[in-house]
């Protein structure tokens, strides 16, 4: 009986021991202090104002995260200096998997190329994973007398300067689309930069600025209503959700590509399990078809995959844009 009560014992002290220690597995990675990763909220900064294409895609991925992970990650924008002050603020944060960066390639890669920032692309962060690819839209205020990319070439030489296009600060996407448009197309286009792509659209849409290069996600509901007109699509190939819509490159401007993507991001020194697990579990996320349909609806491409293939998409990009910028007859020192 002895011996069976202590078998029993036993027994109920690995059952014990079971309940207790399954939880802190399947919770996974430790911060380092002990607890399981995520113990508590996580931000998402996006450097740019809401409503922006970034602010769209990471949202989307976020509020899965936080289903996912059972801690809510809550979308934190801090926009200024084109993209400079949120993506500084996540690189100066604390390395726990707390605080984390939602970017596209201008704040990350191009406004280093373009000037001064008190960050280093690649000494100050750790890739998570690339959330999506969205090639932008040419789309033009409907006052504009132009329908094609070509009249709008015609109208341009023909007034030099006087048309105006809007973007989300120096050294944007939208910015560097544009100059790239006006540099291989010969003409001249007056820069008005804005803090963020939502303010750009807002004014494109009320005709204080008549172009603009703007994110497919941002710019599709008001093409579909009406309030602004596309010409054409800056990838290489047509949009999903714009299919009767011309590319650049197949509507005068051949050898014109941009295609923008946006990535999550953690501060330098992040723990890398937390950084695999949330690569892993956003990958999940955004294989899965349901994001897939969610994004193909905004025009951009789901992506996913490991912190090692995003490094390398940001190091080929940094070479890339480096010629953008040269060819655009931008340089890195001009004012901000």
């Amino acid at each position: 009986m002895r011996t069976m009560t202590k078998f029993r014992a036993a027994v109920s002290v690995g059952i014990a021991a079971i309940v207790f220690v399954c939880p802190a597995v399947a919770q996974g990675p430790s911060t380092g202090s002990g607890q399981a990763y995520p113990s508590r909220p996580v931000r998402v900064v996006v450097p740019f104002a809401p409503g922006g294409p970034n602010d769209i895609i990471v949202r989307l991925v976020a509020q899965k995260l936080g289903e996912s992970l059972g801690q809510p990650f809550l979308v934190e924008n801090r926009a200024g200096a084109g993209g400079n002050i949120g993506t500084d603020y996540v690189a100066k944060s604390a390395p726990d998997g707390y605080t984390l960066l939602s970017v596209g390639p201008g704040s990350l890669i191009i406004n280093p190329l373009m000037g001064k920032v008190a960050y280093d692309t690649q000494r100050d962060f750790a890739p998570v994973t690339l959330m999506a690819k969205a090639p932008n839209a040419l789309v033009v205020h409907p006052s504009l007398p132009v329908s094609s990319v070509k009249e709008l070439i015609a109208l341009a030489r023909a007034r030099p300067g006087a048309i105006n296009y809007g973007s989300g600060g120096n050294g944007s996407t939208p910015h560097l689309s544009a100059a790239l448009f006006a540099a291989m197309a010969g003409v001249t286009l007056t820069h008005v930069p804005y803090k963020g792509s939502a303010p750009a659209t807002a004014d494109l849409i009320g005709g204080q600025v008549q172009v603009a290069f703007l994110g497919i996600p941002a710019v599709l509901p008001h093409v579909k209503s009406g309030k602004l007109r596309v010409l054409a699509v800056t990838g290489l190939s047509r949009s999903p959700e714009l299919p009767e819509v011309p590319t650049v490159d197949e509507s005068g401007v051949p050898g014109y590509e941009v295609s923008p993507w946006y990535g999550l991001l953690a501060p330098a020194g992040t723990p890398r399990e937390i950084v695999a697990r949330l690569a892993g579990e956003a990958t999940s996320i955004l294989r899965a078809a349901q994001m897939k349909e969610k994004l193909a609806a905004q025009g951009a491409e789901a992506a996913g995959g490991t912190p090692e293939q995003y490094a390398a998409v940001i190091r080929a990009d940094a070479a890339t844009w480096a010629r953008v910028i040269e060819s655009a007859g931008l340089r890195g020192d001009q004012e901000r």
